[in-house]
């Protein structure tokens, strides 16, 4: 959106943030004012990202006060600014992302060197989705960062820090919400394990405990009366908007490559039903993808489950739930990169597939070049560190108790491997073609949007096909949590 009024992009969002919150107080930064127009990219993030906000513009102010003056900076851009703005990003990622991906490669079992950690670690960190989202797109990389902590955290079971790392997530980014149900269920399952009536009630009480003082501490200045909390909530959760919220704010709207935006392509479900019935449609559908991962979590706690757990619930939230955005991908992507040591196949293919989701957003943002760079670069890395075309049996993609379980078919498995490699190659070249007729092919007029939607549908298609597949992991798994804590 550089250059194009009237609201240039999110570029623009994250400067106008730092504009409000350093020039109003508090108590107006949330609210409709004559100094605040809401709808000019008003905040809709929890308060931890209006603190960041707010640091940045103090930085800003010393070096150049007109990079945040009130009203008259709107659409400000020029060379220096461009570079502060990337610089701090640059910052968060140094300060909170990059060093919580290097220290859970480093205590990763499989990793026994330091030259397989540093080569994971690696492969994470050219992830190209993040890269385009974080740096082309432009958005800050902390609220993800906070969860690889909290994950790092609890893998040497120190749950109470791993609390607070989430709640400073979920605080920064509401929708870290995509993987709360697995820190909870998680935690609440070491606690039956360790005895309700013992050590477990114990833990469950200094869990809860941390939760509500670290909450308490991110909206102590917004506790001044019920009416700051409830403007807060609703600029957070602004259910009024519709299931397709995201589509509300471009022209041509944007292809998402979710349930329900496949689906709309055949059945108008925006037309048929009203925004609360949409509502309680989409939690229901939601609620119930998740359940059973959730209750094997809670029954059976292990790190490992914990992992894949956060994989399937934010995959099914980004299918089923209720205005999702097509960045919202790298909440499933990050937790897969969590086990592309365990899985380098399928965490490899569901990475490249992730990325070209978003194609239609990295077009728009004239990310085609960078696209074509590092995804390309990313693969190759992949294929020459962890030899992936080599690791697809279903030992290797951690199917071999869900082939077991199905008896006499059991011979099916042994060509599994290749017709998986003939998926997969199939996969790429269809998302290669689309992403070149995309960038370079005028669509028909009377389908102008072909090439989005096909994207859309073709990208949620691989997705569930890979919610499919992490749930048969993830209920199938024999592994105990005794067996895994040995490991660990």
């Amino acid at each position: 959106g550089a250059g194009k009024p009237p609201l240039y992009g999110d570029y623009e969002a994250q400067r106008h943030w730092q504009e409000v919150t350093y020039n109003l107080p508090i108590r107006q930064w949330y609210f409709n004012t004559s100094d605040n127009n809401l709808l000019y990219w008003g905040l809709d993030y929890p308060p931890l990202t209006a603190y960041h906000s707010f640091l940045c513009a103090y930085i800003a102010k010393l070096i150049n006060p007109d990079w945040i003056a009130l009203h008259t900076s709107r659409g400000y851009e020029s060379q220096p600014h461009k570079l502060f703005m990337r610089t701090t990003v640059f910052v968060a990622d140094l300060l909170i992302y990059v060093p919580a991906v290097i220290l859970y490669c480093f205590s990763l079992k499989e990793t026994s060197t330091k030259k397989k950690a540093s080569i994971c670690a690696l492969c994470i960190l050219l992830y190209p989705g993040l890269i385009l989202i974080d740096h082309g797109h432009f958005q800050y990389p902390l609220s993800l960062g906070f969860a690889l902590w909290g994950v790092l955290y609890l893998s040497y079971d120190w749950d109470l820090l791993g609390s607070v790392a989430f709640c400073l997530a979920l605080n920064y980014k509401q929708m870290e919400l995509y993987h709360s149900l697995p820190f909870f269920c998680y935690l609440l399952g070491k606690c039956f394990k360790k005895g309700v009536k013992g050590k477990g009630l114990v833990l469950l009480t200094k869990i809860a405990g941390t939760v509500v003082v670290s909450f308490a501490v991110c909206w102590l200045p917004f506790c001044t009366d019920m009416e700051q909390i409830m403007q807060v909530l609703r600029r957070l959760f602004p259910i009024d908007r519709g299931l397709f919220e995201a589509c509300m704010f471009s022209s041509p709207p944007p292809r998402l490559a979710n349930i329900w935006c496949s689906l709309s392509v055949l059945v108008k479900i925006k037309n048929m039903v009203s925004p609360q019935t949409q509502l309680k449609l989409s939690f229901a559908v939601t609620f119930l993808s998740v359940l059973p991962t959730c209750i094997k979590l809670t029954v059976q706690p292990s790190l490992r489950g914990f992992k894949f757990a956060l994989v399937s619930c934010a995959l099914s939230f980004f299918l089923f739930s209720f205005q999702v955005h097509e960045k919202s991908i790298l909440l499933v992507s990050v937790p897969v990169c969590l086990i592309i040591n365990e899985i380098p196949f399928m965490a490899t293919w569901f990475l490249l597939v992730s990325t070209f989701s978003m194609l239609p957003l990295l077009l728009r943002d004239g990310l085609l070049l960078a696209y074509a760079v590092t995804t390309p670069a990313f693969l190759s890395v992949c294929v020459a560190a962890f030899s992936i075309f080599e690791k697809t049996s279903a030992e290797d993609l951690q199917l071999k108790p869900f082939s077991l379980s199905l008896k006499g078919y059991v011979s099916w498995f042994k060509s599994f491997p290749k017709i998986v490699r003939s998926l997969f190659l199939l996969s790429v070249t269809l998302m290669g073609v689309l992403s070149l007729m995309s960038a370079a092919v005028h669509p028909p007029q009377r389908f102008p949007d072909l090439f989005p939607v096909s994207v859309s549908v073709i990208s949620c298609l691989h997705f569930v096909f890979f919610l499919v597949y992490f749930n048969v992991v993830v209920l199938w798994d024999s592994k105990n949590s005794r067996s895994q804590k040995k490991i660990s």
